[in-house]
């Protein structure tokens, strides 16, 4: 959960998923919508997926232990060599650098690399340091310690280098290159893209809601109907119109970002007075909302409700 996404944020989705899942076995032997109902909101589902994946291997081929070697440990979907770093020294105990985005900028700094860290060369050159400050014991304090140092501590800004235990070493305290490093990349603009979605209501409050395909970063998770162009969406809203009255109409847009994009999300929202579900397709379901508790559905979805009902 901690790929990519905040302390604060993935605590309670932590919290409440080793409540259902306390062990391996238990994760092995559910189903990716129930995985992904723990899940929905946190966004970039595939560790969701990829823990799911882990998990049966885990049952199947080191008898329900997670392995300890790094070798063995890379070959787990969705655990890389700096995640399998971080279980060997942490979960064991056992020598193993690791290279987490905190780690990045405490050794940039610390050494005075001044290159993109994001280029191959630099990548090398950091995961070299990062061997080479392991210390001869204690593998789990030093790696626990290493990480809260660049996130208290040596922060992306305004860093209290005043505090930090090692600044009597540090190049870039030295050396007053702190806020310069590690060096600030100029992002592009991310591009814009725009989904149109149909939440279709009937008269007892159920939301028509589609399951994604085997495409895109919302895979297997539930949405609204979705249309590539407005045209195709009123068609569709035509027809379900002359099977039922209408009891209301509005239009809902709200904005949601990916790492890679901005998506605006344009919503026709309708309440009908009758029961569809015979209007449905194949992959579309009515769910009230104590249904959706059940299966993985993303952030915008829980926000368009919150604002319907």
């Amino acid at each position: 959960m901690l790929q990519q996404t905040q302390v604060s944020t993935a605590t309670p989705y932590f919290l409440k998923f080793i409540k259902r899942f306390p062990n391996v076995d238990s994760l092995a032997n559910s189903t990716e919508d129930e995985v992904l109902s723990y899940w929905s909101g946190l966004g970039y589902y595939s560790r969701a997926r990829n823990i799911l994946k882990s998990a049966v291997l885990i049952k199947s081929e080191f008898k329900s232990k997670l392995p300890k070697s790094i070798e063995e440990l890379v070959s787990l979907p969705g655990i890389g060599r700096s995640t399998a770093g971080a279980i060997r020294s942490i979960g064991y105990g056992l020598k193993a650098p690791i290279l987490d985005g905190n780690v990045k900028r405490v050794l940039s700094r610390y050494f005075k690399i001044e290159e993109d860290l994001s280029k191959t060369s630099t990548q090398k050159e950091l995961w070299i340091l990062a061997e080479k400050v392991l210390p001869k014991s204690n593998f789990n304090i030093h790696t626990q310690a290493i990480m809260d140092l660049g996130a208290l501590v040596c922060k992306k800004k305004n860093p209290t280098c005043f505090s930090c235990p090692q600044n009597k070493y540090c190049l870039a305290n030295k050396y007053a290159l702190t806020e310069s490093i590690p060096t600030k990349i100029k992002r592009k603009e991310k591009p814009q893209k725009t989904l149109y979605w149909l939440v279709a209501m009937d008269q007892v409050g159920r939301f028509a809601l589609q399951q994604k395909d085997e495409k895109g970063v919302w895979r297997g998770l539930w949405t609204f109907l979705e249309f590539e162009e407005t045209g195709l969406r009123d068609d569709y809203s035509e027809n379900l119109m002359k099977e039922s009255n209408l009891i209301s109409k509005d239009k809902l847009t709200i904005k949601h970002s990916f790492s890679h994009y901005n998506l605006d999300i344009d919503s026709l929202i309708l309440k009908f007075e009758s029961d569809l579900s015979k209007k449905l397709g194949n992959n579309q379901m009515w769910f009230n909302v104590n249904d959706l508790k059940s299966v993985g559905t993303p952030a915008p979805v829980t926000k368009i409700i919150e604002k319907v009902i």
